[in-house]
């Protein structure tokens, strides 16, 4: 296998990526011309030196100062190169700079011997004898022209040998990129916390030393830094492959502009090539299978959320070439699995050290925190719970504001979440269909942190297909299973959920389907303003734990469609006049009731949980709950 990539790089990168060194009569309208463009096209910055500067004997000062700015001199070596005495001072400057500043050289020999070059015979002897009787009094130019041709031509360099000009300028273009990337190594931001330890996992998935094809999907929850990982990797590993794309945002422009879009940008990017004629994906999708195979390419599709999309981009393993990889992001673990990927990596929170790191460089632009931040930094780090998205938002928002906007915002945030935190978080929930929402709302607002089997009982009897549906929420990264069994949300997610609850009616909780805070439970008791689009209820009363929450008799009269009810508090009632025949849950701790409504018919009822009440009969006749 193939080591890591470096991580970091004292180089301070030069004005230009490349001199060109040619004999323009010779190469500057065809070959050298098609070298600059392609080297342009990889984003490498070249320097080829205006014709108007041939203009006099004297090589022009600004081509010596464009060597000594360039990391590499290209020397493209055609028949009369040696002829010029211009390209001569320019080779005996590259070469002293090769040899006083670490400045590379790589030759190109266009139609010619390097043995030519190096031992000064055939058009090279006849070169230098024109040289010698101009330069008569000049005999040191002349020699260190010599010393410097010798030089270059011993070094490894490309040689056309009768090859198609395309094919050979993409070798040098591909190998020149492959040092450039190798002598500018991509450096860790500072504020990427934890990204190390997490692409040494992801490389050992990716295992570029393989030569085989490999697709490794990235998966997690929205803002967990699928993304990053994906793009630090691409920038690390490029090198290593003959050509690369990103696509970003899949997702979001597949709908915009369509498929077809995507199949462009990806051809585009591998063989710098116009395919704007591509008129629909089936076309598209010949062309990718049919050209793709040429290259050794390295390709990340970001934010996959379809499976159309990875069968249009990267259908089979046998489109691409051997030594490939692709690398797809997303945040449904279902889709990777059904495009049989080669392996997964599944991106976790942030630790509580690492998302305070992350937080206060968002903060505070250092590691080092404030006296009178330290304890305001644990609690928004409590709120973020690991998620590097929302850690770097409120980080960002609260830098150089005073402790005391600091306090506002951390019990403003107890009541009113961060809206572009939880805008990218529901992306995931608005992909899923009706019954799963509900699924996911119940979880978020009832069953977090209750054990899976007994969650999937509850909801098997609402008929909401709880085994496939809880699946679907666990592969899109919605939800997880512990190691004890028991269903757990992300935060985050959470409160999420509970905000599109609350919008459906933000006036009146009583017009929402689901209640948990025990300010709008209150309401609803003690103003009588239950509705039936009541479906679930907790009643709690935390805030005043030793006192006795009083039922009226028409407490839940008005809720009729009532799914799970439970009472966790200490409760005062006598008598009620009714309970929905729709509860699949009814969890009363303490019930002060002696029976249930004679009314209430528990045939829908899953599960009944009355540790220590005072019920002496639970209804008349043979009714129970069906477990």
């Amino acid at each position: 296998m193939l080591s890591l990539p470096s991580t970091s790089s004292s180089n301070s990168r030069k004005k230009y990526d490349v001199f060109l060194s040619f004999r323009g009569e010779d190469t500057r309208r065809n070959f050298t011309d098609h070298l600059y463009a392609a080297l342009k096209r990889r984003w490498i910055v070249t320097f080829r030196d205006d014709q108007k500067l041939e203009a006099g004997e004297e090589i022009a000062p600004e081509l010596l100062k464009a060597i000594q700015e360039s990391w590499c001199s290209v020397i493209v070596f055609s028949q009369t190169y040696a002829f010029s005495s211009w390209c001569l001072e320019e080779l005996a400057e590259i070469v002293k700079q090769h040899k006083n500043d670490g400045h590379k050289v790589f030759p190109i020999f266009y139609d010619v011997d390097p043995s030519d070059l190096r031992n000064q015979k055939g058009k090279v002897k006849e070169a230098f004898a024109r040289h010698e009787e101009r330069y008569k009094e000049e005999s040191e130019k002349i020699q260190r022209w010599r010393n410097a041709l010798i030089l270059v031509a011993g070094v490894r360099g490309w040689h056309l040998n009768n090859r198609h000009e395309s094919d050979f300028i993409r070798e040098i273009v591909q190998e020149i990129s492959t040092k450039l990337c190798q002598a500018y190594p991509v450096t860790h931001d500072s504020g990427l916390v934890g990204i190390p330890e997490r692409l040494e996992g992801l490389y050992l998935k990716i295992n570029i030393g393989e030569n085989d094809v490999r697709i490794i999907g990235i998966c997690g929850m929205g803002g967990i830094g699928k993304t990053t990982l994906a793009n630090r990797a691409y920038n690390e590993l490029s090198p290593h492959f003959e050509a690369k794309s990103f696509i970003a945002n899949i997702r979001e422009d597949s709908e915009k502009y369509g498929l077809v879009s995507l199949q462009k940008r990806l051809l585009s990017d591998i063989f710098y090539d116009d395919y704007s004629r591509i008129s629909n994906v089936d076309e598209g999708n010949n062309i990718i299978r049919h050209m793709l195979p040429r290259k050794k390419v390295l390709v990340v599709l970001d934010d996959v959320d379809n499976i159309q999309h990875l069968k249009y981009l990267a259908g089979r393993h046998d489109w691409f070439r051997l030594g490939s990889r692709i690398i797809v992001t997303t945040r449904d673990e279902h889709l990777l699995r059904c495009c049989q990927v080669d392996d997964v990596y599944i991106s976790t929170t942030l630790n509580t050290k690492d998302a305070l790191q992350l937080f206060n460089r968002k903060a505070f632009h250092s590691a080092t925190v404030p006296e009178d931040f330290i304890g305001l930094s644990f609690h928004v780090v409590k709120y973020a719970d690991g998620l590097p998205l929302a850690l770097e938002i409120l980080g960002c928002f609260l830098c150089g504001r005073d402790a005391t906007v600091w306090r506002s915002t951390i019990e403003r945030l107890k009541r009113d979440s961060n809206k572009e935190i939880l805008d990218k978080l529901r992306i995931s929930f608005d992909g899923l269909e009706e019954t799963e929402k509900n699924i996911f709302l119940d979880i978020a607002c009832f069953f977090n942190r209750e054990k899976k089997d007994f969650v999937i009982k509850v909801l098997d009897g609402c008929e909401f297909f709880p085994d496939i549906g809880i699946d679907v929420l666990i592969k899109k990264s919605l939800i997880k299973v512990d190691e004890h069994k028991e269903l757990r949300m992300h935060n985050l997610l959470q409160e999420m959920g509970r905000k599109i609850v609350k919008e459906k009616c933000v006036d009146e909780p009583g017009k929402r389907c689901r209640l948990w805070e025990e300010i709008d439970v209150h309401h609803v008791l003690t103003k009588n303003t239950g509705t039936e689009m009541i479906e679930s209820i907790i009643i709690d009363n935390k805030r005043e734990s030793s006192k006795m929450l009083n039922l009226s008799v028409d407490a839940f009269s008005k809720m009729k469609k009532l799914r799970l009810l439970k009472v966790l508090c200490l409760s005062n009632c006598d008598y009620l006049k009714f309970l929905s025949n729709e509860l699949r849950l009814l969890d009363w701790k303490g019930c002060p009731l002696k029976s249930l409504p004679s009314s209430f018919q528990p045939d829908n009822l899953i599960a009944l949980l009355l540790p220590y009440s005072r019920i002496q009969q639970l209804w008349k006749g043979n009714r129970g709950p069906k477990t």
